[in-house]
């Protein structure tokens, strides 16, 4: 790897590849990172400058640049790129960020002295299924894919809607398929907690799933494995401060006064986890064992209702999904929590289009 790079862009995308190269290679210098002037961007990252490459930049066409945006954009980066005479230009694909990642925790794990274990290493037998949550308003994948056996789909937010997409719906039984558009797979999560039978549990999207070998479930049974969980992706500064930075600040600080309020035994631990930490599994996927999911879910949703009760409905379409954004970070939590009582693995997941 050359030792002085730039890697184009300047948001989460960007600063967390920066963070990857830098821990994988001590003597590399990221020289600058570089955007266009489409949206606004920072000064600096961390004392390296942000450049405008539609200024006069003096760049060294012979240092490469690591595309650190999403690859929609790449095409047109890399006309722009090769029009200013750089020579090595590296789209970060989704399988390139997926091997940096990988390689970024196994480096992150082994300076704690811990072991970051992925379902891989492993070479029954129970039943098993994985809920592929999927919406009718979702809109139509580009890619195809075919359910595996152990895959089935589940409709969520079906009370919102006439229209049967699948044969589960969250809206049968007891449920909260009302609150979807707030809950988004939180749904489907509560759903499966309250209506699932078999002994192996998992929840995957229409657009993401495990990727995972055949005999995955064999694996996990032979070995002891109690979840499994995406790999973790890391954000900056820390779990805390990305939350405040990218979502609503006030949501962040009454979920962590709730807790005070109510599992005063833990919050000291909560608080300085999500202020030091920087690593979280996103999109609330996952494969457990029913009885653990039964415990995560008790200790989980009391907390998400309480916010949803205080904080209520914002108009914001996004920001509005602030119940699957806490959750996200709490389920990280509860298995740092409880990492003596649960042996849980990583596995990766695909992005369809």
């Amino acid at each position: 790897m050359t030792n002085r790079i730039y890697i184009f862009g300047a948001h989460s995308r960007a600063q967390t590849l920066g963070v990857y190269l830098a821990k994988l290679n001590k003597s590399l210098s990221i020289e600058a990172y570089l955007v266009d002037n489409y949206e606004p961007n920072p000064k600096m990252i961390s004392d390296i400058p942000v450049i405008s490459i539609d200024k006069d930049t003096g760049l060294n066409i012979e240092y490469p640049v690591y595309l650190g945006v999403r690859g929609v954009y790449h095409s047109d980066i890399i006309t722009k790129l090769k029009s200013m005479g750089m020579k090595q230009i590296i789209p970060v694909t989704l399988d390139l960020d997926m091997e940096l990642r990988n390689q970024f925790l196994e480096v992150h794990y082994a300076e704690q002295n811990r072991k970051f274990e992925k379902l891989d290493a492993y070479c029954a037998k129970s039943s098993a299924k994985l809920y592929v949550i999927k919406s009718a308003f979702d809109k139509p994948l580009q890619q195809e894919y075919r359910l595996t056996a152990f895959e089935e789909e589940l409709q969520v937010g079906a009370q919102l809607t006439d229209s049967k997409i699948c044969e589960l719906a969250d809206n049968i039984g007891e449920n909260i398929s009302e609150k979807n558009k707030q809950f988004c797979e939180l749904t489907g999560i509560y759903w499966i907690w309250k209506h699932a039978k078999e002994d192996i549990v998992g929840v995957e999207h229409y657009r993401r799933h495990f990727i995972l070998a055949d005999d995955w479930k064999d694996r996990m049974m032979d070995n002891q494995i109690d979840v499994i969980l995406p790999t973790p992706l890391y954000v900056s500064p820390s779990l805390a401060q990305n939350y405040r930075d990218r979502h609503v600040a006030s949501d962040w600080q009454f979920m962590l006064q709730y807790v005070k309020e109510t599992k005063t035994e833990i919050y000291d631990k909560m608080n300085r986890f999500f202020e030091e930490t920087s690593l979280y599994s996103p999109c609330n996927m996952f494969i457990m064992r029913k009885e653990v999911l039964n415990e995560l879910c008790e200790w989980m949703f009391p907390i998400i209702f309480a916010c949803a009760e205080h904080i209520g409905e914002r108009e914001d379409s996004y920001q509005k999904r602030y119940p699957g954004f806490l959750a996200e970070r709490l389920m990280t939590f509860y298995f740092e929590m409880n990492r003596e009582k649960y042996k849980v693995v990583y596995v990766d997941k695909n992005f369809l289009a």
